[in-house]
């Protein structure tokens, strides 16, 4: 039998981080930004502890100012193709807005940190999203096209092949394919 599930890698880690901060009985809040704010200062070595629990999930507490930026560029760009709330606007205008500085600045730090400029790391992210929404929630290349805020089909399968090598509906058919043989395979 195969129990495929789906999941939000954003709200699994704040869970986790809600329950390593309260297990260490923390006085804390988190914004959506992913940024913790203690109610006073906590000791260096309660803050170590918290910084080697969250290792063992994946989570990297971001120290410098450098990782910090590109921390929150990272998470509002995942926020926003999670939610399929791609503003209206320029990436970089949103991203300076949302963060309070020069785009250019972001792009620097952003692709220094990174080695990949903003908008190969968003093309590649919305592909991503493509793949989820093709095969998980199985809408029209229209649909996700609009949805991803694309200019057109054609420029969403354009990039489609350039990232995966693979059509969109290549992509889609092989996936449903691979699925319904996964199926079969565990009914016999």
């Amino acid at each position: 039998m195969n129990l495929y599930v789906r999941y939000n890698i954003d709200k699994t880690c704040r869970v986790i981080l809600q329950e390593q901060l309260d297990r260490l009985n923390f006085k804390y809040s988190i914004t959506d930004s992913g940024c913790v704010k203690f109610k006073g200062d906590i000791p260096f070595s309660q803050y170590c502890s918290l910084r080697s629990q969250l290792d063992k999930y994946g989570i990297e507490i971001v120290d410098n100012k450098k990782a910090l930026l590109v921390q929150k560029v990272k998470m509002l760009i995942a926020s926003m193709l999670n939610n399929c709330n791609i503003p209206l606007v320029k990436i970089s205008a949103f991203l300076s807005h949302e963060l309070q500085e020069s785009y250019r600045n972001i792009s620097l730090i952003f692709k220094e940190v990174c080695y990949i400029s903003i908008e190969s790391f968003i093309i590649i992210h919305k592909i991503e999203k493509v793949k989820q929404l093709l095969v998980v929630e199985n809408l029209s290349l229209t649909e996700i096209s609009f949805k991803l805020n694309y200019s057109s089909v054609a420029h969403l399968s354009h990039q489609f092949k350039k990232i995966t090598g693979l059509t969109p509906t290549t992509f889609q058919k092989l996936a449903h394919r691979k699925r319904r043989f996964k199926t079969l395979a565990a009914v016999n």
